[in-house]
Order: C-alpha cells, then structure tokens, then sequence
C-alpha cells in the first residue's frame, strides 16, 4: 500500500480527497469567525500508521545542517528544505502542497486570489524545539524569500505522542492589542492548526519548554502564498518586513528580549557605517 493512499484513509482525508472543495467551505465559517483572526484545528486528521512513520523519521534537528536560532526571542531549530525529510515525510509534504490540499485552503480561507504552496519551504518544512526553547509571540514575515509572493495561510501539523499539559509548548494565538491569549493549542500527535498571517496575526510558543531532557517539540510547517493581498491584512508603515515579534502585555521578560532585538540592529547599522577594512582589522583582532 502506497503511503498516499494511507493517508487518505483517514476520515477527514478522505472527505478532502473526495471533494476538497465541500470539505473547505464546510468548514469556512468556522475558520472566518473563530478568535482572534481566522484559523481552526483539526484533531486525528491524517491516518496515525501513516503519521507515526513521519514521526519515525524526524531526525535529531540539532545534529542536522539545519537553522539555528538561539537568542531571547526564539530557541528553535528548522531544517533546510527537504535534505532532512524521510521518504514518507516527503511524501506528506508533497500531499500538502498538492492541488487537493490548495483547493481545500482555498475554499476553508474564502482566499479569492490563487493559493501557491511553497516548494522550498523557505522558512517551513521540519521544526523542532528542545527543553528551555521557545518562540516569542510574533507576527511572521510577510514576503516568500524566493518568489516574493505574499504569505497567507501557516499550516502546523503537530508530532508529540504522550505530550502533557505540564510539558507545555501551547501554540497560543493573540489579540492585537497584545492583551490576551484568546487561543491556546497543545502540540499533541495528529493535530493540524491552520491560520490566516497578516502583519497583525499574533502567535507562538512564548514560555520555555518544560518537556522531560530527550523529549522535544516536533511539528511539521507549510506556508501559502498570493500574488497580492487585501489592503486591510497590511501595516501601511511597515512595507516588506521580516518577523514583527511583540511583548505580551505586563510581561517583562517580552520586553526585555525586545530590546535585546533592538541592541542588535543598532549594533549592526554603527557596522554598516564603519569602513569594511577597519571592520576587518578590529575582527581580526578580536581573534588573537
């Protein structure tokens, strides 16, 4: 049996296969009214054989040649396209960024213009975070890195057997006031949040991990992309932006982590004013 048709044993695959576009505007009105911003969450969506091999697969991200990001606002690791995927990851992959699965998008978002899945997984693909790690509430980069396409739809497919509340690791969603978490999901096996991302969608995994030492926090991400957006998705002073991460409001250690942001891109524009040779000389310096 082919892991495609495994996958479609699953009730909701099945109905999606079946008829994506019934099973997506189904659902719409779910997704158009649920808090704070369009999204949903789909529990025993895919075959649990079929997602049990994926998760057989998952390597070790931090021995990977993978991204790496450590700093007070995110501690996670994320893989580079498709070098680190198992035969039967890609091939679960490839499902989500079929022509099924983008007419299901299309008509669950009521999206009118075009939906584009992302073959590289520019920022995407395997994501793993470790005890201690975290994702400081964000708003997400709004441009693909390679089409320059405009980001639209996140899909999450959650990885973690026997995952307990105390573990924590809550994919919380939040108002744009910053004042409230009006959505918390628990990253458990078999679960797919999908969600809208505009320049005001505030989500992520705020509070260190608390997972036993050897377990970590495993997901799979896909992002959906258009070629052009409602006006009313965008910031109008902030153009083409990178990840916008913002302080929960009373929490000093969002603040903090902030300024540490800030620090750093102020350290690097006094760099970018220094000539490059005497910036070669002082590096060079700092080695010996």
């Amino acid at each position: 049996m082919t892991s495609e048709t495994t996958i479609i044993r699953s009730n909701s695959i099945y109905q999606l296969s079946k008829d994506p576009e019934k099973f997506g505007s189904i659902h719409r009105k779910t997704y158009l009214e649920n808090e704070p911003f369009p999204n949903i969450c789909f529990e025993n969506f895919f075959d649990d054989n079929m997602l049990s091999q994926v998760l057989e697969e998952f390597p070790d991200l931090a021995a990977e040649d993978v991204i790496v990001h450590n700093n007070p606002r995110e501690k996670k690791y994320a893989g580079k396209g498709e070098k680190s995927f198992g035969p039967e990851t890609r091939k679960l992959m490839h499902f989500l960024n079929s022509e099924p699965f983008l007419i299901f998008l299309q008509h669950l978002t009521g999206i009118k213009e075009k939906l584009l899945g992302d073959p590289y997984y520019g920022g995407g693909g395997l994501h793993e975070i470790k005890r201690g790690g975290l994702l400081k509430i964000h708003a997400d980069f709004n441009k693909n890195p390679f089409t320059g396409l405009d980001r639209r739809i996140n899909v999450l497919v959650y990885l973690n057997k026997d995952w307990e509340e105390s573990f924590g690791g809550h994919f919380e969603l939040w108002s744009r006031d910053m004042t409230t978490c009006k959505k918390k999901i628990l990253p458990i096996f078999n679960t797919m949040a999908i969600f809208s991302t505009t320049d005001y969608s505030y989500h992520g995994h705020p509070d260190p991990l608390t997972c036993p030492e050897g377990r970590s926090r495993k997901s799979l991400a896909l992002y959906y992309y258009t070629n052009g957006r409602p006006a009313d998705e965008i910031n109008p002073n902030l153009g083409d932006h990178t990840t916008l991460f913002k302080a929960r409001a009373g929490q000093i250690d969002d603040i903090q982590s902030l300024q540490v942001k800030e620090a750093v891109n102020w350290r690097a524009k006094i760099i970018d004013l220094i000539p490059p040779v005497i910036v070669k000389a002082l590096r060079k310096k700092k080695l010996k």
